[in-house]
């Protein structure tokens, strides 16, 4: 029997799927694959190494160095990107940009990431916004926007929104705000907006693509928050109402996901509302064997259920 009657064999039995089948007969018949999730996970590792190396020597050796030569070295290695950026790249426009070639959208996140690293520099060396340091993160976030729509990238955009959302936790402290001593509420109001955003910008046309990223970016962030008042101690009416608001938005998500076919956010939905339950049902648990029990069976009936749903979805599409 050769090769390719046997993995058919193997289709048929139901040992294999039928994307695996086409994956190793590409591979037997030794035709060409796409390696695109591989070298894309490798330039964003070399990028993100990168950048936390430049972080480390300016720290290391900015005494040496002295202010000058870090500042126009990082000026220079920022604007390099930013100019292939704009030699090398397409012009704007409202709907989805292919830039040529696979590096180019991670050229324009090291550049994005040295400019971090330069501004975290002058705020820690000359403090230009005195008292004000948060207005530093808003100046990234503004620029990072601008960067990301200008020139299509999500690894960007994700910078911006990671950016705008630590500086309204810094703003709100500011006001005064601390809602005893937690930053739930403001988070709430944060992933709130950003959802909200995200919604306006897809409904008006402009970077639609883009809208999966700021609902990543808010599903995390208001569900970390109902998690954690779900999880406070002694919090009586106020943690069960963040269980009912968790458990809500995770009927939401799994939902949406569910008709929308996008399987990361069932998977956000049921892990969130798994740890949101497991927090209010851990408590009264006594014994380590009860709460070993616990975890035993209820994870493994929580990875069974998503592997059943993903077997869905990969059918589905």
């Amino acid at each position: 029997m050769t090769v390719q009657a046997r993995l058919e064999s193997w289709r048929n039995a139901g040992a294999i799927t039928s994307p695996q089948h086409d994956v190793l007969l590409a591979l037997t018949r030794r035709e060409p694959f796409s390696l695109f999730v591989e070298i894309n996970a490798l330039l964003y590792v070399g990028v993100v190494s990168f950048a936390a190396g430049v972080a480390w020597t300016v720290t290391t050796y900015s005494a040496r160095f002295g202010d000058a030569a870090i500042l126009s070295t990082l000026t220079a290695a920022f604007a390099a990107a930013v100019y292939y950026c704009f030699t090398h790249g397409r012009p704007y426009d409202r709907h989805e940009v292919k830039h040529p070639g696979a590096a180019f959208d991670y050229v324009l996140y090291l550049g994005c990431l040295i400019f971090a690293v330069e501004l975290g520099y002058i705020e820690a060396r000359f403090h230009p916004f005195g008292a004000d340091w948060d207005h530093t993160l808003l100046l990234a976030a503004s620029v990072f926007f601008a960067l990301a729509y200008r020139f299509d990238n999500r690894l960007v955009l994700s910078l911006g929104l990671s950016s705008l959302g630590a500086w309204f936790g810094v703003r709100v402290s500011h006001f005064g705000l601390r809602f005893e001593g937690s930053l739930r509420l403001p988070a709430l109001i944060y992933g709130g907006l950003v959802a909200a955003t995200g919604t306006a910008l897809h409904r008006a046309g402009i970077k639609r693509h883009f809208f999966e990223t700021y609902l990543q970016v808010a599903a995390h962030v208001l569900f970390i928050a109902l998690v954690s008042g779900t999880a406070q101690r002694d919090g009586g009416v106020a943690s069960a109402a963040y269980l009912g608001a968790l458990l809500g938005l995770a009927a939401l998500a799994i939902w949406q996901g569910t008709v929308r076919g996008r399987f990361v956010f069932v998977v956000y939905g049921a892990v969130y509302a798994y740890a949101g339950v497991s927090a209010r049902v851990l408590p009264a648990l006594s014994g380590d064997g009860v709460v070993f029990a616990y975890f035993a069976i209820t994870a493994t009936l929580m990875v069974i259920a998503l592997l059943v749903l993903s077997r869905r979805f990969g059918r589905d599409e």
